[in-house]
């Protein structure tokens, strides 16, 4: 199965109270287009701005001043996408990266002087950070230097008190590299050879929580597919802080948390068995529990990368109480919470020590339903888990009593992997019908409700063994209970039971070749070919629409039953000379005869019905079954039930079968023309019929 891979996250530095410019709401403006007016004065705008940044470089508090409003400014335009172009091509990138440094200390400034100490630094790096939210604009920032002066920024706590102001500048440096790092590997390569990992791991530990969240949340970008920058996180000892905060009550810092731990894991054996080793796993399953679903999404990808290659950690993830929860996920109304709870429960499920106890507590249900999904993603994962349950025998009778046989034999599944899937999980349900499973359900067939009964009997229809045919279905009454549900008002019960039956002649069928083609001869003498219709020797005369033909007694007598009575009994045509043939065509009559004499004769369909009712009438098996033969090749949905009627009329067996074949694998379609529920009342004693015959003991290969 296809590991779903957690996605480096882009975190727009205004979608949270956490960075505001001044720890105020900042509304974000809807983004719209831009018409050339207003790209004009925006321009202009931009251009002035960033002047004033050129040209304030100083610790002058009206240059400060000017500087910190400036950055204000171009964050609060950056904070609609559509402009951010506009802003990037004014040139403010070179001037918000000049101002991410203090500016020098000049002979001019008082001792102790600094106007607005920290907050153009924040600005900036604010700024810069919405800037990279787009990505053509992320290589841009680097290239201008930013990335050594962010560095710098997270380091700032160390040159004194820990402040608000310092707080706020460290948060903004941690937020715009996380938005430079968002899916660039090179960027990420580069914060780590600038130095920026170990100033994060620190931050990791800090006093204020929005900081903690800002260095996690870039720890978390930075260590997406990036093995190097997983190995140096961990080596600076970030995993006991990390799982730490697993446990904080703040759901922003411990969504976080379990994101960074799901990143380094991630492809990482090593660092897999080093989080576990550290203790993370009994904090991960309490997130499964937490009111933040973000956090219970990430615990439950993680819990599913802890799984999957390690079999006492699934054993110890069950243990340890994670399965409720997970199930309870299920059946949230979040679509990915649900994907990743059906992902951990189908790597857990993937240990035998599991399965049962998933279907014990409640597991089937939900994933079945999921089923439903027009998520190929999600489906796919629920399907994969129930493969898993279905590899435990004492899950195949809870498997067939919720109908889980027909929710995977009906459902619309989106992707080949999941079709794949669930025809390997049919498969394995159909190797564990014998032995005591298999007593479980003739038991559930007898004595559970009816719904139950019935939904057992389909299942068996579809996944018993030929062996066990008769046990079921004529012993145990398993037909009774599929012809009931053929004679239901209910259309999908018909249309269950219809596919069922017909699955079930299948079986029985096993045709061979011989049986699925015409018949061949009977073997016998025939006079031949060169006899047919010939005075030579001819010792019998048929009248036939006024014309004579020229026939032998030896071979009529040789072939049927009625000639024998007719030429051998008490009938006036056994001394005539000349006999009339009443009621049959002469080409009709002439191929009965070439059959009797040859033993064989190719039947067009123009002639099949009328040759039918001649050798029904002169007792010709052979013949009846070529002519059956050839009208059920033209059997539609417009004349079967006419075949079926004509069938009836001249005691054509095969042909008969044919047609409930027809019918039952046409059903659906069938459904709708009118006066198919007598025609469905008519087949039923016929089908009783036939798999009463068919499942004989030696008559596994009747044919229908």
């Amino acid at each position: 199965m296809e590991h779903h891979h957690r996605k480096g996250q882009k975190r727009k530095l205004e979608d949270q109270s956490s960075i505001a410019v001044d720890e105020e709401d900042d509304n974000n403006p809807n983004n719209s287009e831009i018409s050339p007016d207003a790209h004009h004065a925006l321009s202009c705008e931009v251009t002035a701005q960033v002047n004033i940044l050129d040209t304030t470089f100083s610790w002058r508090e009206p240059d400060r001043s000017a500087a910190k409003r400036a950055t204000h400014v171009l964050a609060e335009l950056a904070k609609n996408e559509e402009v951010v172009n506009v802003i990037v091509e004014g040139g403010a990138v070179p001037a918000l990266v000049r101002h991410l440094q203090a500016p020098p200390v000049s002979i001019d400034v008082d001792d102790g002087q600094r106007p607005f100490e920290h907050e153009v630094e924040k600005g900036s790096a604010f700024a810069l950070g919405l800037l990279a939210v787009k990505p053509e604009h992320q290589q841009l920032i680097v290239d201008a230097g930013a990335l050594s002066h962010l560095v710098n920024l997270l380091k700032r706590h160390k040159e004194g008190s820990s402040s608000r102001a310092v707080n706020s500048v460290i948060r903004r440096a941690a937020d715009a590299v996380t938005n430079l790092a968002h899916e660039n590997s090179s960027i990420k390569t580069r914060v780590r050879v600038e130095g920026g990992i170990p100033p994060l791991v620190e931050l990791l530990e800090f006093s204020d929580a929005k900081v903690q969240r800002a260095a996690a949340g870039a720890l978390r970008t930075l260590a997406f597919k990036n093995d190097e920058n997983k190995n140096q996180i961990v080596d600076y000892n970030a995993l006991p802080t990390l799982i730490l905060m697993l446990r904080s009550e703040n759901a922003a810092i411990h969504y976080e948390a379990v994101g960074v731990i799901g990143n380094l894991v991630h492809s990482s054996p090593n660092i897999k068995k080093e989080v576990l080793l550290a203790g993370a796993l009994q904090p991960v399953i309490g997130l499964l529990s937490s009111c933040c679903s973000e956090s219970q999404r990430e615990a439950a990808l993680l819990l599913g990368q802890f799984a999957a290659t390690d079999s006492d950690c699934k054993v110890h993830i069950v243990q340890r109480g994670a399965v409720r929860p997970l199930i309870e996920m299920l059946q949230s109304s979040d679509i990915q919470l649900k994907e990743m709870s059906a992902f951990a429960l189908g790597r857990l499920a993937q240990d035998t020590h599991n399965q049962a106890g998933i279907a014990h507590n409640g597991g089937l249900v939900p994933l079945l339903k999921l089923l439903d999904s027009k998520n190929g993603s999600l489906q796919h994962n629920a399907a994969f888990a129930l493969y898993g349950l279905a590899d435990n025998e004492d899950n195949v009778s809870d498997f067939i009593k919720v109908g889980g046989v027909q929710k995977l034999q009906d459902g619309e599944f989106i992707v080949q992997a999941t079709k794949d899937c669930v025809a390997k999980t049919l498969k394995r349900l159909e190797e564990k019908i014998h032995g005591r499973v298999l007593k479980h359900l003739l038991y559930l067939m007898r004595d559970a409700d009816k719904t139950i009964q019935r939904r057992v009997a389909l299942a068996l229809a579809h996944l018993c063994s030929p062996d066990d045919e008769r046990t079921i279905f004529i012993d145990n009454n398993g037909l009774e209970l599929l012809l009931g549900l053929l004679g239901s008002t209910n259309l999908k019960q018909q249309q269950d039971g219809s596919v069922a039956l017909y699955k079930l002649a299948n079986k029985a069928m096993s045709l061979s070749p011989m049986d699925a083609a015409p018949p061949s001869p009977t073997p016998q003498v025939y006079l031949g070919e060169q006899y047919v219709n010939n005075a030579t020797l001819s010792d019998v005369t048929f009248l036939v629409e006024g014309r004579r033909f020229f026939a032998h007694r030896i071979a009529l007598l040789a072939s049927s039953d009625a000639f024998r009575a007719m030429f051998d009994g008490g009938y006036r045509e056994k001394d005539a000379r000349d006999i009339e043939i009443p009621n049959i065509r002469w080409d009709v009559f002439e191929l009965m005869m070439r059959y009797i004499y040859t033993g064989s004769v190719d039947v067009t369909l123009d002639i099949a019905q009328d040759l039918l009712r001649a050798a029904d009438q002169y007792l010709l098996e052979g013949l009846k079954r070529l002519c059956e033969y050839s009208i059920a090749q033209d059997i539609s949905l417009d004349n079967v039930s006419s075949m079926y009627e004509l069938s009836e009329a001249f005691n054509a067996v095969s042909l008969r079968h044919t047609c409930v074949l027809f019918i039952l694998e046409q059903f659906d379609k069938m459904s709708t023309r009118p006066g198919f529920s007598d025609l469905v009342q008519r087949i039923v004693p016929e089908i009783r019929n036939y798999f009463s015959k068919a499942f004989r003991p030696n008559q596994r290969n009747a044919r229908l």
